[in-house]
């Protein structure tokens, strides 16, 4: 059967032709390009596996069935070498001219010839055979075409610099580079060692609503939208605290949920405007015994899920064995700056000290405590590279957690940093229905001013609140700043399979 040449500089439109006249000639030929179903007997992985101690130049008469896509061709003469690659890996087809005519007819051979092409999905079966090379190798009896491809695999992917691209068209990146692949099957072994240490614990998860009438549980922007039926407009969840924290009120003590936070804020390596997080809330603990149970959860994960508690991340190799480092935010920016913020009573004293160690951005800091935490975001946070619990926030930013027991004007609240990154956010929960409504107030009076990340009061929380929750502990982990760490990636969207981007006609006109 002839078939179209293919010119040595086709165009992606060129080439789509010519396959589209491949499929034509399939379905002539009587065969469906695009098949219903295959019944599979192994993967690459595990032939490669079973038939490792297989001689060179021997072959098992075992039949197998596999599939895949067809990453490499070369054909000479009356034999072809395919690389068919599956979910777990690739595996060499050997086939041979006379073969696939004694079971498959005259025209086999020729058609895969003349009608296969990198891209394609396969079916075949054969015996396995290692050929003199070593190459262990599907000696096919049967093939069919499953799926036929009618767009070519770039050549050298990882030769790319349109990193976008690799990102908006991520299947054609999971294609060619099973790097990418990994990092994806490792993100869903460790949400699932997650939910499963978490349930061994005792904890259970509970979905609570995505669309809100008061967004709430963080200072972050949301996204609004509007709903036709009931004539309002509602806000996507910036943070699942409020809802699960009414289930501590409810009588249940250990309560979690994995799951899409939405924030209207900005893109970058460490922000997406869609995340996962897991927010984990006990009765009768405090963050003290927070603290204690992220680490133990995260090395948890990292020993089952890696196989090590010491993980490369970005040319660092950070041990994750417990117990961590602790230091009180007042500390660490005493220690990277010289300036003991604890020793100022007034704003202007604070921005004067904090100004003369190059601390910038101070106009928005109308408190001691802001000027506090602007200093250790930006002296701070990117000195902590092993795993450390940085304790005791300024009120002013902790509308939610307890008042330090034994520091006044501080709050019971860590943040865990690991790689210079934020990873979780933990408080002793406020329980107090009083003071909670006098910070909400003051909240929604930074909304009336114009504070975009600032809320108004949840009146049905606070009525909760008033029928009485226990003492709580509270812990936030960002899931992709945990997948980043234990896949060594450099960038959020890395480990976001379709992380949100521009149109692309947009793009290319910025």
């Amino acid at each position: 059967m002839p078939s179209p040449s293919r010119p040595e500089h086709s165009s992606p439109a060129e080439i789509r032709a010519i396959r589209l006249e491949k499929v034509e000639q399939l379905k002539q030929a009587g065969q469906n390009p695009y098949a219903y179903r295959w019944d599979l007997t192994d993967h690459a992985a595990q032939l490669q596996q079973k038939f490792a101690e297989l001689a060179n130049g021997t072959e098992d008469p075992l039949e197998v069935a596999i599939a895949g896509r067809i990453m490499a061709r070369r054909v000479m003469g009356k034999l072809a070498f395919f690389t068919l690659q599956d979910e777990t890996g690739t595996i060499q087809l050997y086939l041979e001219q006379k073969r696939l005519q004694t079971e498959m007819g005259e025209e086999a051979f020729q058609h895969l010839k003349q009608l296969t092409d990198i891209g394609d999905i396969l079916g075949v079966k054969g015996t396995i055979r290692r050929t003199e090379k070593g190459e262990l190798s599907v000696y096919v009896n049967e093939y069919a075409i499953l799926t036929k491809s009618l767009l070519p695999l770039p050549d050298k992917w990882h030769g790319l610099t349109d990193v976008a691209k690799r990102y908006r068209q991520r299947y054609v990146d999971l294609i060619v580079n099973p790097q990418v692949r990994e990092t994806f099957r490792r993100r869903a072994l460790i949400t699932a060692a997650i939910r499963r240490y978490l349930d061994q614990q005792g904890f259970i998860e509970i979905e609570t609503p995505v669309l809100m009438t008061e967004a709430g549980g963080a200072d972050a922007r949301p996204f609004v939208t509007y709903h036709n039926t009931l004539e309002m407009e509602l806000y996507l969840r910036i943070a699942t605290e409020l809802h699960l924290k009414r289930l501590i009120v409810g009588g249940f003590e250990k309560v979690f949920e994995l799951g899409r936070i939405f924030r209207n804020e900005g893109i970058s390596t460490r922000h997406n405007p869609e995340f996962t997080s897991i927010e984990v809330y006990q009765a009768y603990a405090d963050y003290q015994d927070m603290m204690a149970l992220t680490e133990n959860l995260v090395a948890t994960i990292a020993q089952e899920v890696l196989g090590a508690l010491k993980v490369v991340c970005q040319g660092e190799t950070i041990d994750l064995t417990p117990p961590w480092q602790r230091i009180t935010m007042h500390d660490l920016v005493h220690r990277e700056t010289g300036v003991d913020f604890q020793q100022f009573d007034t704003l202007e004293a604070a921005k004067a000290a904090a100004t003369q160690v190059g601390i910038i951005n101070l106009d928005n800091c109308q408190t001691v405590g802001k000027v506090l935490n602007e200093a250790f975001e930006q002296k701070g946070e990117p000195v902590l590279i092993q795993p450390t619990f940085v304790l005791d926030f300024p009120v002013e930013i902790s509308p939610l957690a307890k008042p330090h027991r034994d520091k006044p004007g501080l709050v019971e609240r860590f943040e865990l940093f690991v790689g210079g990154r934020e990873i979780a956010n933990s408080f002793s929960e406020l329980t107090d229905p009083v003071d909670q409504r006098q910070r909400l107030e003051a909240q929604a009076a930074r909304k009336a001013a114009g504070d975009l990340e600032a809320h108004g009061v949840d009146e049905d929380f606070l009525t909760a609140l008033e029928y009485g929750m226990p003492p709580t502990g509270g812990l936030g982990i960002g899931i992709d700043r945990l997948v980043m760490l234990l896949t060594d990636a450099a960038s959020i969207r890395d480990v976001i399979a379709f992380p949100l981007l521009k149109p692309e006609k947009e793009e290319e006109t910025q």
